[in-house]
């Protein structure tokens, strides 16, 4: 398999990075839903590529991230000095809270990754980013899959609410016309991976987007805050390449559970 990489990307001009791609993508190939990931025999590099993010992010999130997150993130007790397996994550976490991770050669087609999402199936890559920029990714790399989604996901409230939300996803995907699924994904976006939230008098991070980015987590409370509404998210266009400009910032996390909940649950009925 040939991974395809974007010509301002890190690695696009490295063939050995480039091979490393490609391998680590054809591990992924041909696995049936529910058969655990094969695991990947990472090297040096790459495990001190997860060392040092890993390890920025978690003091970044003792002050930034909510509590719900920091919870699961200490349930689910991600290694410290080794890349995780998938195959290990995903046991631990269906203990905890009913969830799995499959491996994905790449980015899975959104209908996919949502419908997985409705049957408490993550989709997630197994590959690192570039040793040369340990701190930033273009793209899902495993550090964005599991510092900031699986931690998230170890936590009953966030479990649940992903699998409504996928369910919610599939739903829209089923729909002829794009534009139930563009509102619900521009939502998706400005919450589970963008989300804020007040609490203790602070603004803190719950989205995955925000969690597993060292550069953006320490910026998000210089963006035009707005008041929480998910049908205002749902207008409101974003731009992947750039720090997110506007947030919309739930009152409490118990209410962004709540008002989320009832929102997905009436995406396309």
């Amino acid at each position: 398999m040939t991974v395809e990489l974007a010509g301002d990307h890190p690695g696009v001009a490295d063939p050995d990075y480039r091979q490393r791609r490609d391998t680590i993508a054809a591990a992924a190939l041909g696995l049936e839903p529910g058969e655990e990931a094969r695991d990947i025999e990472y090297t040096a590099a790459e495990t001190q590529t997860w060392v040092t993010a890993a390890s920025a992010l978690r003091a970044l999130h003792v002050d930034l991230a909510c509590r719900a997150y920091l919870d699961g993130a200490e349930r689910l007790a991600l290694p410290t000095d080794a890349v995780p397996q998938l195959a290990e994550v995903s046991r631990r976490l269906q203990r905890l809270t009913g969830w799995r991770f499959h491996a994905s050669p790449g980015l899975a087609p959104i209908r996919e990754f949502y419908g997985a999402l409705a049957e408490r199936r993550f989709l997630s890559t197994q590959y690192v980013r570039h040793p040369s920029v340990p701190l930033y990714t273009p793209e899902p790399d495993v550090i964005h899959e599991l510092v900031g989604h699986a931690n998230g996901l170890a936590e009953s409230r966030f479990a649940d609410l992903y699998a409504v939300a996928g369910a919610a996803g599939r739903r829209a995907g089923a729909i002829d016309d794009e534009t139930e699924l563009q509102r619900f994904s521009r939502t998706f976006w400005f919450t589970l991976e963008f989300g804020v939230v007040h609490e203790d008098g602070e603004l803190k991070a719950y989205g995955a987007g925000l969690l597993s980015s060292y550069g953006e987590i320490q910026e998000f409370r210089q963006a035009e805050i707005r008041a929480w509404d998910p049908d205002e998210m749902a207008r409101t266009e974003y731009d992947i390449d750039v720090y997110q400009p506007v947030l919309f910032a739930a009152p409490s996390f118990d209410a962004m559970v709540s008002d989320l909940t009832t929102w997905f649950d009436a995406v396309a009925r």
